[in-house]
């Protein structure tokens, strides 16, 4: 007792030291207002400037945290406000002006280019933020700020531009009120800081000094922009109104349909300040066809694949909207819900004509925004049309089947920030159907709490959903969940142990993303850093962590993973790391695909390294080999993945990336013949996935994408075991007289020619090849099997789409 008397006694007097070290130096820039009028053309050369303020002596963020920036390499940024807008100007001074990395990428892709960003705490609550970068060719990238990291899909309107000097770059940004988010108070201060990143050199400069060993939100490190007066939020009303047209082609070659089909489509997003904090975002009629395609896998899980989110509206500024990770938007205009059920209600003599994969979103609206207290409120409401399958007898359709009903979506979220960029939350989800079909709610309370420092945190979620009428008319099934975690988030040594538990009601997969409940999970990490660059490396991280997961009911033991990691940035910007997996034998409850059941996976271990070159390299590369070995079965699988990209020029950039998986005596469900004769197979799987991406920007306005996928996958079983009831398998001599053989294909061609002819407007003409093809052929050989999908049908579709940025104030002073 005495020994640990005095290591608590010494904490305590460690803790109390700290506590008394001098508040850090928060730099600071005075808000001067101009009245004269500014040229963005990235020259420098309006009088206005003289008068700014200059914000310099940059300090580097990395590789090594604390040096001054160079004077030859000096960076000076110049800021000025006016009733309207926001003005930055820089000169970005670089000895070599070869050293500049430099590549039109499009707007809201950073690439490799060197960049200045600005970043603004308008409310000054270390948390929240809104971020505006230019290149050294002028392109744009905009980002929102919070608890949850970047949100790099947030957009919005303002202008830049930048010109290459003989020293180096000078830019000029023109932020609009409009595109900025802040109180309604006679005198502000803001938070700020400004980033540079100069590619070729591997460093990233900050003019308020950001400690990389610091944890919490890199906001709490900002400096201030002070004694800004008298700006109002401006009306804030926009309208962007499209217009498409569709060619599709698919060689039905039946009798009375059509192989190609056309339309016209027409709608509008509408963005609608309702005060200075808060926003109305709404998307009428809305088109989604010309979104990035889905890469589909051959899934042989029994969970479902989650698809990355394409389209802009679901992506853009919904940062409050994940808060606990109930939101899965894919869910909204997502799989109809009885698609599957189509088949058994069918009469003698029906069989179905159209039988759509998609609901139809009717419209959605979001309203989000935060107070000048740190209240942050975000609503959210989308509704689905009622789909339906078409019957027919003899070619004819002959009656309806409702394989969805009209459903509304809403979610419901209330943030609030703390001291020491802390804060606690409240979300609600609710999924609302029409007649019968069962209705969804889940609420969860958060918490994310920093001490003084960012040093010690404490974080935590409570959730309870309810699924109204699921198991019966009038009956509620209510379950609960909670996930807690503590951990040290600064210095060298960071750890967090956590623990997250979900009883067996517990499901918020109407709205959500959610695999299984009816868990008991345990975990740790431990994590080690070494952030100031020596003689081979600038940076190395290592880590250890650890989970013991159990059922919740019945407490049965499920799985235990340890894993060790450790990666490393070399003094030539290579990074280069380790992965270490080791998972004893497991009971897998979800395999069997049937409750009750359970598969007493084999034990297994896995140990892979990667390597990436440096990217501000003309050539560069990424590598990646994984090796997973069972303990029984002689099974083993090897995972390699690589990527080369190439940059011919500022303009023309390719890039290749190849995926092998090569899975040997793998292990796994096959079919089912009852629910007490569940079949194994102990089985040969190779997956191949190769993509190739082709960027041509003809300017920083224009630019054409070709991106081409395609994935195969295909599954030989050699040998087929029945389930037993204590979870191993016995050999089923002779087979089984059912072929699970597989051999699947998707491919597919996203090209993209985009060009912004205005403010906010673009010109949009975009064709897309899709092939898919089943069949359990698994003898052909790579190059025969591309061969052969290259030449099975396929869907074309050709589209332009034309939006136009239309803002209330600029139509206003017009007229």
């Amino acid at each position: 007792m005495r020994p640990l008397l005095t290591i608590l006694s010494l904490f305590l007097y460690m803790a109390n030291l700290f506590a008394q070290q001098t508040e850090k130096v928060v730099k600071k820039i005075p808000a001067v207002r101009t009245t004269q009028k500014i040229v963005i053309d990235g020259n420098l050369k309006d009088s206005a400037w003289l008068q700014a303020p200059v914000a310099t002596d940059f300090i580097e963020w990395r590789p090594t945290f604390g040096n001054k920036e160079d004077e030859k390499n000096r960076t000076e940024i110049r800021i000025l406000y006016d009733n309207n807008a926001i003005y930055i100007a820089g000169y970005a001074h670089e000895a070599s002006p070869d050293s500049i990395t430099k590549e039109l990428v499009g707007r809201d892709v950073v690439g490799v280019n060197d960049f200045v960003g600005v970043i603004f705490d308008t409310y000054h609550d270390k948390i929240n933020g809104f971020g505006y970068y230019v290149t050294a060719l002028g392109e744009q990238f905009d980002a929102k700020y919070s608890s949850n990291g970047e949100d790099g899909s947030w957009n919005s309107v303002f202008e830049s531009n930048a010109v290459i000097q003989s020293d180096g770059w000078t830019f000029e940004m023109k932020i609009p009120y409009a595109a900025i988010r802040f109180g309604n108070t006679k005198v502000q201060d803001w938070g700020i800081n400004i980033t540079r990143r100069r590619s070729k050199s591997g460093k990233q400069m900050m003019w308020s000094p950001t400690d990389p060993a610091i944890g919490g939100n890199f906001l709490a490190q900002f400096g201030l922009w002070t004694g800004i007066q008298d700006i109002k939020p401006p009306v804030r009303l926009s309208f962007s109104p499209y217009l498409s047209t569709y060619a599709n082609h698919f060689p039905y070659n039946q009798p009375g349909v059509k192989n190609t089909t056309t339309s016209i489509n027409g709608g509008m997003d509408v963005k609608y300040g309702i005060n200075q904090a808060f926003t109305l975002d709404m998307t009428l009629i809305p088109d989604f066809g010309q979104v990035q395609s889905d890469n589909q896998v051959l899934n042989l899980t029994p969970f479902e694949v989650q698809f990355n989110e394409n389209r802009t509206f679901f992506t853009e500024g919904t940062e409050l909207f994940g808060k606990g990770n109930l939101f899965y938007s894919r869910r909204i205009g997502g799989t109809p819900m009885h698609l599957g059920k189509v088949q058994g209600q069918l009469q003698p003599g029906e069989t179905v004509g159209k039988n759509p994969v998609e609901t139809r979103l009717l419209n959605a609206s979001k309203i989000s925004g935060r107070t000048s207290g740190g209240l942050g409120i975000g609503f959210f409401n989308a509704v689905t049309k009622a789909q339906h399958a078409s019957i027919e007898v003899g070619g004819e359709e002959t009656r309806k089947i409702e394989t969805n009903p009209l459903t509304n979506y809403n979610i419901i979220v209330f943030d609030q920030t703390l001291k020491n960029n802390s804060s606690v939350s409240l979300i609600n989800t609710n999924v609302t159907r029409s007649g019968t079909d069962y209705d969804a709610n889940v609420t969860a309370a958060l918490w994310d709490i920093y001490d003084k420092k960012n040093t010690w945190n404490v974080n935590g979620q409570v959730g309870v959903s309810q699924l109204i009428g699921y198991e019966a008319p009038g009956k509620t099934l209510t379950g609960y969940n909670h996930t807690l975690g503590f951990g040290k988030t600064s210095g060298r040594f960071n750890f967090n142990v956590w623990q997250e538990l979900a009883d067996d009601k517990y499901n918020h997969n109407d709205m959500g993303y959610f695999t299984n409940n009816n868990y008991f999970n345990n975990g740790v990490w431990l994590g080690y850093r070494w952030l100031k660059p020596k003689k081979w490396y600038n940076r190395i991280n290592a880590n250890i962590n650890a989970n013991y997961s159990m059922r919740y009911k019945p407490m049965d033991y499920q799985r235990f993973n340890f894993n060790a990691n450790f990666n490393a940035q070399l003094k030539n910007l290579w990074w280069a790391g380790f992965n270490f997996n080791l998972n004893p034998e497991q009971n897998d409850f979800f395999e069997p695909r049937v409750n009750g059941k359970v598969f007493k996976r084999p034990g297994s271990w896995m140990a892979g390294f990667w390597f990436e070159t440096n990217s501000a390299k003309k050539y560069s590369a990424v590598v990646e080999f994984y090796n997973r070995t069972f303990n029984q079965y002689g099974s083993n699988t090897q995972e390699i993945f690589f990527r080369n990209n190439y940059r011919f020029n500022k303009k023309l950039t390719i890039t290749t990336s190849t995926f092998l998986q090569l899975a040997h005596n793998n292990l796994g469900y096959a079919t089912m013949f009852s629910q007490d004769s569940i079949v194994f197979a102990l089985r040969k799987r190779n997956t191949v996935e190769n993509v190739l991406n082709i960027k041509y920007n003809f300017t920083n306005k224009m630019g054409l994408s070709f991106r081409a996928r395609h994935y195969w996958s295909k599954v030989a079983n050699k040998e087929f075991f029945k389930l037993r009831n204590d979870g191993y398998l016995n050999s089923i001599a002779g087979g089984i007289n059912r072929n699970v053989d597989f051999n699947v294909n998707y491919f597919n061609i996203d090209m993209v020619y985009t060009w912004q002819f205005a403010l906010g407007s673009f010109v949009n003409i975009v064709w897309k090849d899709a092939i898919s093809t089943f069949n359990q052929d698994t003898r052909t050989k790579y190059f025969k099997n591309f061969g052969n999908t290259i030449n099975a049908d396929q869907q074309n579709s050709i589209s332009i789409r034309v939006i136009y940025f239309l803002d209330y104030l600029s139509l206003k002073k017009k007229s």
